[in-house]
């Protein structure tokens, strides 16, 4: 696999403490790595591991091959899209504002960042006439995501995409990100959605990766962690 995201004995350690320890896994165009594990298990941390939130204590990310310790930050973390639902947005921008925000930084004509915040809009199933000047206070929780979403992709070119609906959200999400080429990195504790989204599921367990997989293997393995996980989705 040419990987996009290639994740290597990756290590994060705070007052002592390992919270993301020997961590490896890699990532490639079109691919779906969802990070499932319960609270604690270091999913989010990783996650902030790979576009610098936080700096390992050893290991090394590489993105299209190179590390990631060695780029400039600002610019690293345009070129990585971060999708957080509930805190992810300005909440003194507009979300027109909010999905234009990338484009203004490379100073884009302002022509152009507004027909792609439109653009954008329409493909995660906003309307941008309705929902472009509204704040991330007025949009429900699932609205904002989509918000998120957009805001991700604002700087990257792709051709004309069916519109996402929000009841097809999660059904409709694998074919976007392997039309669009992206490798994602998709953090959830829960086991439904990392059996519908995922390429392969990495499942950690303080700190630790246990298990890493397809969906169906993931179904199949006798571990006891991934044993409970299936049985609070029977």
């Amino acid at each position: 696999m040419n990987a996009v995201l290639d994740v290597r004995g990756l290590r994060y350690e705070l007052q002592g403490r390992a919270l993301v320890d020997d961590v490896s896994f890699a990532v490639g165009a079109g691919e779906t790595l969802v990070l499932l594990g319960r609270s604690g298990s270091g999913k989010s941390t990783t996650l902030r591991l790979i576009n610098r939130l936080l700096m390992p204590t050893a290991g090394v990310v590489r993105i299209n091959g190179d590390d990631a310790a060695t780029q400039d930050v600002t610019r690293l973390r345009r070129r990585i899209g971060y999708v957080i639902q509930e805190i992810g947005l300005f909440p003194h921008f507009t979300v027109a504002e909010n999905v234009g925000l990338l484009p203004r930084l490379e100073r884009w004509p302002a022509t152009r960042v507004a027909e792609r915040v439109r653009e954008l809009l329409t493909l995660v199933g906003l309307d941008a006439t309705m929902f472009g000047s509204r704040y991330p206070h007025q949009l429900s929780g699932g609205q904002r995501q989509r918000v998120g979403v957009a805001r991700a992709l604002a700087d990257e070119p792709f051709g004309a995409l069916d519109p996402v609906t929000r009841g097809e959200m999660q059904r409709e999400f694998r074919t976007l990100v392997g039309r669009l080429g992206k490798a994602l990195v998709f953090v959830t504790h829960d086991v439904r959605e990392a059996l519908l989204l995922a390429t392969r599921i990495a499942l950690l367990e303080s700190g630790r990766l246990i298990f890493l997989g397809t969906p169906d293997e993931f179904r199949a393995s006798a571990m006891p962690q991934v044993r409970q996980f299936m049985d609070s989705a029977a």
